[in-house]
């Protein structure tokens, strides 16, 4: 219903700052278009696609979805029960909308898409190992999952692991909703089973790591990492 996922979009005051800190964790930057007046740059690991904007954002991370022929679709949505907090349309601008999820969360709504595909294979990853999930922490879980569902996600799984959460999936993007605790604010997560190694090579590299893991999460096991713009990218050991 809300189109395929384009990009997490985060505020960047200093692009080329970030773009070096994800170009250390082994994301390439690919092309980008002209639809933004502003300084902006996207990295990617061939799965994940995070974009960096000059101008600050309404709200950061902010994840973005590309809706063609958008003006003529809102409708569609706005008869589901979603109410648009921002609208830029017409024949003589990008067109874009935005509106909130339960929790908070706002979501994007693009005309097209702002960058060139990835010349990265499907199966690549950067050396933070496979994107997971957007984790979004939420009040209300079930009322959150059935606002998901009516987007068009998919109920994917319910686990323990590495924390409480009901799972949902679109296309390539998955979104774990779980209760405020572990997490305060939405986080990128990336899995793998030797994740302790990865941690390690990353450590010796020099970069460095939130002192404490989020909640009550395995330090052993799971870490935090904090870019330059805030964007927080949570590392889990996965069973």
């Amino acid at each position: 219903m809300i189109g395929r996922f384009h990009e997490i979009s985060v505020h960047a005051p200093d692009v080329l700052e970030s773009l070096a800190f994800y170009e250390r964790l082994g994301f390439t930057q690919v092309t980008t278009g002209e639809a933004w007046p502003y300084p902006y740059a996207v990295v990617t690991d061939g799965r994940l696609a995070i974009g960096l904007h000059q101008r600050e954002l309404m709200q950061s991370p902010l994840p973005a979805f590309v809706l063609p022929d958008l003006f003529a679709r809102l409708g569609a949505l706005e008869r589901l029960g979603i109410d648009f907090l921002d609208r830029r349309l017409g024949s003589d601008v990008f067109n874009e909308a935005s509106f909130e999820a339960p929790g908070g969360q706002l979501i994007r709504l693009l005309e097209a898409r702002t960058y060139s595909p990835s010349q990265r294979g499907p199966g690549e990853t950067s050396r933070l190992g496979w994107f997971e999930e957007f984790a979004l922490p939420v009040a209300a879980v079930r009322q959150a999952g059935q606002f998901w569902e009516r987007l068009g996600f998919v109920p994917a799984e319910e686990g323990d692991e590495p924390y409480p959460h009901v799972g949902l999936t679109s296309d390539t993007f998955n979104i774990a909703l779980l209760q405020p605790g572990v997490l305060q604010r939405p986080a990128l997560m990336f899995a793998d089973a030797a994740m302790p190694g990865r941690i390690a090579a990353l450590e010796q590299a020099g970069i460095e790591f939130a002192r404490r893991a989020p909640g009550q999460l395995d330090p052993d096991r799971h870490r935090l990492l904090v870019a330059p713009e805030g964007t927080q990218l949570l590392l889990t050991t996965a069973d």
